[in-house]
């Protein structure tokens, strides 16, 4: 019996789980952002070299993985966070040279695949930024002749649907996007997998990707209320306001009093600099039973 993951997406700001606000960081905001892009490619280039080297994609490897900082707390900090949240295995926490600290550890087996390989890189990349540390590099020992596979069996696409919640609820998410994919593999027109992707793609930071994801859920499944809803707050937070009231249009058209639809055109509105027709949609969406837009008309309607 499969679950569903029903998240109406909101705004929602980086935590920095592990970080004193008041102490020097070892990896700034500005620098985690410049190098984004950088961790995206470093990701493809791992994937490719291990490809042209024979690795087939789903293949199963465990990845062995590298943070570096220059605070040994931080590390221990982010090395309880990972065994809490992830299956995997700490290595060792040892100091190397100039002051520097490294952790070390071992993936559980990882279907290989380039965005499989580009999400996981992503997840820890963000992981490690929440720690104030940096992912220092990463790798995988295979054997081209030896290679294990996931089991695509269509009787097996709610195990894998599930465990991916599983993954997310624990906050494993390169994990859920690993078992949704595998599960896309499975079927392709499971709309419920692309919606679930999506929202764990749009949490790192890539959000051309999330839309995508979006897109097919809603072709699949046109009436697809909260797939809707939610790429429509993906648009607004990235300055799409047209396409995301499009969106929220939509989802009225579908359920002409949903509270969460209303709030979030309120937000849209805001964004837009219509401050009376955001207060409306808020007001509305608290007559609703939103109770949670009385903060924004509070702080915005006076």
């Amino acid at each position: 019996m499969r679950n569903l993951l029903i998240i109406i997406l909101m705004l929602k700001f980086l935590t920095s789980w592990g970080q004193n606000k008041n102490e020097e960081k070892f990896i700034t905001w500005e620098q985690f952002t410049e190098n984004f892009g950088k961790e995206m490619v470093s990701a493809q280039d791992v994937f490719d070299r291990m490809q042209k080297s024979g690795v087939s994609d789903f293949s199963l490897a465990k990845f062995d993985f590298h943070f570096v900082s220059n605070s040994k707390e931080k590390l221990e900090k982010l090395q309880e966070f990972i065994k809490e949240h992830y299956p995997y295995e700490i290595k060792s926490l040892k100091k190397i040279n100039k002051g520097l600290w490294e952790l070390n550890g071992e993936t559980n087996e990882i279907p290989i695949t380039d965005d499989n390989l580009l999400y996981w890189g992503l997840d820890m990349y963000k992981r490690g930024y929440e720690f104030d540390a940096k992912l220092d590099g990463y790798g995988a020992p295979f054997d081209p002749k030896n290679q294990k596979f996931p089991n695509f069996n269509k009787e097996k696409e709610d195990f894998y649907f599930n465990k991916g919640l599983d993954c997310y609820n624990s906050g494993d998410l390169s994990g859920a996007i690993l078992n949704w994919t595998i599960c896309i593999k499975i079927n392709p027109k499971d709309p419920n997998a692309y919606y679930s992707r999506a929202i764990v793609k749009n949490e790192l930071y890539t959000w051309k990707s999330s839309i995508a994801d979006y897109d097919k859920a809603i072709e699949i499944a046109p009436d697809f209320i909260d797939a809707i809803v939610n790429r429509g707050t993906v648009k607004d937070e990235n300055g799409d306001y047209e396409g995301a009231l499009t969106d929220y249009e939509k989802a009225l058209e579908l359920k002409p009093n949903d509270a969460m639809t209303y709030f979030n055109i309120g937000n849209t509105k805001f964004n837009q600099g219509k401050k009376l027709e955001a207060c409306e949609n808020w007001k509305k969406a608290k007559e609703l039973g939103a109770d949670y837009a009385q903060e924004r008309i509070n702080e915005k309607c006076k």
